[in-house]
């Protein structure tokens, strides 16, 4: 039992070995903004980028060189390997933004965490002046962030099946388009190209510059929350804009799997699935109590439209765990306190789809256990021999047994704590409640929705908690503690 808990020399450095895979291949990405450099004439970012690639490149080439592949991927080194490249793919994709010399490295590694992670903090004080190439570069970050371990298979294509499976297994991604895992991996890549250009095209239509659409189809589609503007989708007072940015950011809430379902025409599966079902439950719900906060108070004067359309905007951006905002801090704080920043809080804690771009509980988990509290109500009151099913329909029916019932709570219960845990670390810097509570359920479930605590300016201390929020958010908590269970093992076993 005790071996099972550490890593073995040549589990670490088959871990390594694919660590230096994953590197060449980010290599590669950060050569692309080169492109819109050259393009918009920009040479001051040739050397920050081509310095960053080679810095990436090298460092792959020498984990494969140096560390050979000489154990076959069990779930463990998955679980580890997805958890640790993270960490890596954001220092190494943090140098441009410190190269160029417009961040620091601590802001710029929590850029670069930000924007991999897809939550939509951001440590530039003025974007409305930040780069062409800088900002399409953060949008890329979100895109390829929004794919997730995804992308990471396609830089394991020399590897066998069974690694790719458990790799596809290292995040909770049990769902799978069709048998074959590396059949379902194409198929959701070519799936977020498709909607990749429709994003761009339906910002374009709706009034956006080319390049506007496209930093914005990066962003909404990934439901990452990164903005070209402080006013974010504001900037454009365009209610088509903000049409197209809520179809946009439900697609890329939406779980991939009943996404492929409605693509094969099944599309009355889209509102028979339990996702769909709890997703729009809680739209609606929120939405109407908001506006009726919203116009009791006159926050946005007596059209009731108005004000339906922000409370709309914001509900969605928050269950969707994007980040995009047409309402700000303090106004956040000001006008919309109550009931209004408290929906947003509890609509961001549960998330979006499972197999989807966005973060949180997830819609998935919270049908488990809403049905797991009906199932148990209805065991009180059945015959004691009699047998309840337990089935749930998500893209196809399932059975929940009690172990699915335990790792949801168990899951849904270590999310709190680690939520707690932060509130009282950020607390120390910051004793205003009622913004803790929100920024930090921002960063855990990767929203970006800010009540003005991440600044530059913000201590280091909380800019670190809020790191670890979005990492831990992002890989869905386990292989985290994962990995720090075997680092305290395999410190405490060499004593």
């Amino acid at each position: 039992m005790q071996r099972v808990h550490r890593l073995s020399r040549r589990e670490l450095k088959t871990i390594l070995h694919f660590i230096g895979d994953a590197c060449l291949l980010l290599a590669l990405a950060l050569l692309i903004p080169l492109i819109v450099a050259f393009i918009y004439n920009e040479p001051q970012y040739y050397v920050p980028f081509i310095f960053s690639a080679l810095i990436s490149g090298i460092i792959g080439l020498l984990f494969i060189k140096i560390f050979k592949r000489e154990v076959e991927f069990n779930l463990k080194c998955a679980m580890i390997f997805s958890t640790i490249i993270w960490l890596i793919a954001c220092a190494l994709a943090a140098l441009p933004y410190f190269f160029s010399g417009e961040l620091s490295y601590l802001n710029a590694y929590f850029e670069a965490m930000s924007g991999f992670t897809t939550t939509g903090f951001s440590m530039y004080p003025l974007l409305d002046v930040v780069s062409p190439t800088i900002n399409f570069y953060r949008g890329f970050t979100q895109w390829i962030g929004g794919l997730g371990i995804i992308f990471l298979l396609l830089a394991l294509l020399r590897s066998t099946g069974a690694d790719v499976l458990r790799l596809y297994l290292a995040e909770g991604r049990e769902e799978r388009l069709r048998p074959s895992i590396k059949h379902s991996t194409k198929i959701i890549v070519y799936m977020y190209l498709f909607f990749t250009a429709i994003a761009i095209t339906l910002f374009y239509v709706a009034g956006m510059p080319l390049f506007d659409s496209v930093f914005h189809a990066f962003s909404a589609l990934s439901t990452g929350g990164f903005a070209m503007h402080n006013t974010s989708l504001l900037f454009y007072n365009s209610v088509w804009i903000e049409i197209a940015a809520m179809i946009i950011m439900m697609i890329g809430a939406t779980n991939f799997a009943l996404l492929y379902t409605v693509f094969k025409g099944n599309w009355r599966e889209y509102f028979q699935d339990i996702e769909t079902k709890v997703a729009y439950s809680l739209i609606v719900l929120s939405v109407f109590l908001v506006t009726l906060f919203l116009y009791n108070n006159q926050v946005y004067g007596n059209d009731i439209l108005l004000n339906f359309r922000y409370a709309l905007f914001q509900m969605i951006s928050a269950i969707t765990t994007t980040g995009l905002q047409t309402a700000f801090y303090p106004d956040l704080l000001a006008k919309w306190i109550g009931i209004g920043t408290f929906l947003i809080t509890i609509l961001m804690i549960i998330g979006a789809g499972s197999l989807s771009t966005g973060g949180g509980i997830k819609w998935l988990r919270l049908g488990i256990l809403l049905k797991g509290i009906t199932w148990q109500v209805k065991s009180f009151i059945l015959p004691g021999k009699a047998v309840m099913a337990k089935k749930i329909h998500h893209v196809t029916d399932l059975k929940i047994t009690d172990e699915i019932l335990r790792i949801t709570s168990a899951f849904v219960f270590t999310y709190f704590v680690i939520y707690i845990v932060s509130v009282i670390i950020v607390l120390i810097y910051y004793p205003d409640i009622s913004r803790v509570i929100f920024e930090v359920a921002s960063a855990l479930s990767n929203v970006g929705l800010s009540s003005g605590i991440i600044l530059p300016t913000s201590p280091d201390p909380v800019k670190v908690v809020f790191m670890v929020d979005m990492w831990m958010g992002r890989l869905e908590i386990w292989p985290v503690l994962l990995l720090f269970t075997i680092i305290i093992n395999n410190v405490v076993g060499k004593r």
